[in-house]
């Protein structure tokens, strides 16, 4: 069993503690806050009377003896929390996104390496069954290699607070669970972006609720995504809505439960091939899912088998690439390439 400190127990931590207490294998042994009254008050709503609490998350550390921190803080606080954690020894699962700047990524991937400490993120659109089922399927070959694959994303939210005073608010909040998605189903290396922002007239954000963006995949592949925060009307699933190109064929996903291929036939009418529908099989027994509680699973499983989870930092820094990528494009009018905000 995992002995574990949460730090940052504001609206997002009621997920993770909803998780962890589906999981017999993870103990919360203390909660962290700047506000000691709100950990208090989640250490109540959960149960967990005999969790340490504190503001100070070094004291916490030093009193639990704990194996590891679930970071829930806000971006900019998580190199810190990085820093304390991996000095007391303890594994790191993380939100996303892995931190607020490159530097801050880079920085914190070399110090999980540095202390050899597990240190992974919370992306759980990986742990959704139908993304499981489109990788599984495209891997197959059933329509040829990708070639292209275009998502798009329409939600309204209202959110108030922090999210409508953000720059790059769709870009640095939303868009890393598309991007990730994106590279995981085709298995792409990010390689370049063009990326516009615009904010339409209708926008109750600050700045970036609206976004397009064109990224090299590797392998002469190509992503476009098209993505609003501010879109009423016909909106799309919080996944998105995808199209994946292949040789032979294509699939789409509704981003709910439909998803369909058809392949290539061998005969045409007229200018136009015939295509025929193709079967996408279920989730195969082994494929991890359960969005925030896949994520714990697989980081205990890493943790105690000392394999590296899916979802690790060294790995995640690509996905978060393609968003400071992305930001630098529109910030500069030029394609960017990827693998220099990786560092």
């Amino acid at each position: 069993m995992l002995h574990v400190v949460l730090v940052g127990c504001g609206a997002m931590s009621k997920t993770w503690l909803e998780a962890a207490r589906q999981s017999p294998e993870i103990r919360i042994a203390g909660l962290v806050d700047l506000d000691a009254d709100r950990a208090r008050q989640r250490a109540r709503e959960y149960d967990l009377a005999g969790a340490a609490i504190g503001t100070d998350l070094d004291v916490i550390l030093n009193q639990t003896k704990a194996d590891a921190v679930f970071d829930v803080v806000v971006p900019a606080a998580r190199r810190e929390v990085a820093n304390s954690a991996f000095a007391h020894h303890c594994h790191l699962l993380t939100e996303k996104p892995l931190a607020d700047s490159p530097a801050n990524a880079r920085a914190i991937v070399d110090a999980a390496r540095r202390a050899g400490r597990v240190h992974a993120v919370v992306q759980n659109r990986r742990y959704v069954a139908n993304v499981r089922r489109i990788r599984r399927f495209l891997d197959s070959g059933a329509i040829g290699a990708p070639t292209s694959i275009h998502a798009d994303f329409f939600v309204a939210p209202h959110f108030g607070g922090f999210r409508e005073e953000m720059r790059h608010v769709l870009l640095l909040d939303m868009a890393i669970h598309t991007f990730d998605a994106a590279r995981y189903m085709v298995n792409g290396e990010p390689a370049d972006v063009y990326c516009q922002e615009w904010e339409p007239a209708n926008s109750w954000y600050r700045q970036g609720s609206s976004a397009s963006a064109t990224f090299g995949l590797g392998r002469n592949r190509m992503f476009t995504y098209r993505g609003s925060w501010c879109a009423d009307g016909f909106r799309t699933s919080w996944e998105g809505s995808w199209r994946i190109v292949g040789e032979r064929g294509s699939l789409i996903w509704d981003g709910h439960d439909e998803v369909k291929a058809e392949v290539v036939l061998p005969e045409r009418e007229g200018l136009i091939d015939k295509v025929g529908p193709v079967t996408v099989p279920p989730l195969d027994p082994s494929d991890r899912i359960g969005g925030h509680l896949g994520v714990i699973a697989d980081f205990v499983q890493a943790v105690e088998t000392g394999t590296a989870p899916e979802t690790r930092g060294s790995d995640n820094i690509k996905s978060l690439a393609m968003v400071f990528a992305a930001i630098e494009s529109a910030e500069t009018g030029r394609r960017v390439n990827i693998a220099s905000q990786e560092g």
